[in-house]
């Protein structure tokens, strides 16, 4: 047997016969890329919504340069292709699949078929705009806060959400966090973050009474318990934590949107509003390199334009200018 599962000799000698002998990149580009969706098909047994897939991906490029030889292609063909792409309105993703398309098939061209190298190699897609992480105000924030603390579980869940909101813990940080790692005479909490990076996290005074609140709801502790539990006092799950932090945002401010990572995000940006020390918010956060926090002054720029249309006398001549016209 030749290694190629469920298929018959007839499939395979079909196979070869309409396939070119390695190393005659002869054909104009639309028929290797035919030839490749047929090895998809009859070689690579490749289902046949992946090769509709490449099909349609492929299509694109060939209505760039179809009409070359494959042996012609060079990079700039490839990048004039993306930039239509990019140009007609295609997302950077969208960008980034077809030419992961054009990429495979001249990867095979290079090592079944004799080509000489790759010209997709050294293209690459725009980079995706970033998206604003989603953040409340500092009212909705508060309304998370307003009602008594008066059973375990809604202690539990208070000091959940101090750590959350008032130190910008992740939410796997949150739940990993043991007793051990609390020092709630000091005010301080130390958390291990991405790439197991320790660092230690300031807890507000809030946080720490509601910490020590939802401990005393609790017997038998030692050092190495984990602070958050639920039931047989099993630390608790990230997504026992995610549940809990829907529905007390459901109850407390109708908003069923609210995730945990939001509130990190709200922290982030209600600290830089107040303070400006951008690389202090880098500390707290725990992100290894700025540019990762720098999205936070996009959300900072954003209230203080708002502040600008509210409270500069240009911004207000303009707005009645614009009322009386």
């Amino acid at each position: 047997m030749d290694g190629l599962p469920n298929t018959t000799r007839s499939e395979r000698a079909r196979g070869a016969a309409a396939m070119p002998p390695a190393g005659a990149v002869a054909g104009t580009l639309r028929d290797e890329v035919a030839h490749y969706l047929h090895y998809l098909q009859v070689e690579r047994r490749a289902s046949p919504h992946t090769i509709a897939a490449y099909r349609r991906d492929l299509a694109g490029f060939l209505a760039e340069a179809g009409d070359l030889a494959a042996s012609a292609v060079r990079s700039h063909h490839v990048r004039a292709f993306a930039s239509r792409l990019h140009g007609n309105g295609l997302s950077p993703r969208s960008v980034a699949r077809h030419l992961s398309a054009v990429r495979g098939f001249f990867a095979h061209l290079v090592k079944r078929r004799g080509l000489a190298g790759n010209p997709a190699l050294g293209v690459r897609a725009p980079k995706a705009q970033r998206r604003l992480p989603g953040a409340l105000d500092a009212d909705q924030a508060a309304a998370l806060f307003t009602e008594e603390a008066n059973t375990d579980l809604a202690k539990r869940d208070r000091a959940m959400l101090e750590l959350l909101y008032g130190s910008g813990l992740r939410l796997a940080e949150l739940v990993a966090v043991d007793l051990r790692d609390l020092d709630l005479a000091g005010g301080f909490v130390t958390v291990t973050g991405k790439g197991q990076k320790t660092r230690i996290v300031p807890l507000g005074k809030p946080a720490v009474a509601a910490i020590r609140n939802w401990l005393a709801t609790r017997t038998g502790l030692d050092a190495a318990a984990p602070l958050f539990t639920g039931r047989g006092e099993r630390r608790l799950s990230a997504r026992s934590v995610q549940l809990r932090v829907k529905k007390l945002a459901q109850e407390a401010a109708a908003n069923d949107g609210v995730h945990p990572h939001m509130l990190r995000h709200s922290f982030a940006s209600h600290l830089l509003e107040s303070s400006g020390d951008l690389r202090a918010v880098q500390e707290l956060l725990g992100h290894a390199n700025i540019g990762t926090t720098q999205i936070y002054t996009h959300l900072d720029f954003q209230h203080l334009a708002k502040v600008y249309d509210r409270a500069h006398p240009r911004a207000g001549r303009q707005a009645k200018a614009e009322g009386n016209a």
